[in-house]
């Protein structure tokens, strides 16, 4: 099933931006990661089977202040 999860996060600079979005897209099931928001601070990722926790957890490990906002059935 199609999932739909948003984490926010506070990038102190684009490096870090880019380093959040490669970790989201080695994550299995992943089919789209891309980032919203007027600061870019949003990260949108789509796919199928993702454990949104590990996820977070991941990035918040690269990018210090992460968290799980939403996740969505679609």
């Amino acid at each position: 099933m199609m999932q739909k999860i948003v984490i926010k996060m506070q990038p102190k600079c684009g490096r870090c931006r880019t380093k959040a979005m490669m970790i989201a897209a080695k994550a299995s099931g992943v089919s789209s990661v891309e980032l919203q928001g007027e600061n870019k601070n949003q990260m949108v990722v789509i796919g199928d089977g993702i454990d949104a926790a590990a996820l977070t957890s991941s990035v918040r490990k690269k990018i210090k202040n992460a968290s799980l906002e939403m996740v969505q059935q679609m």
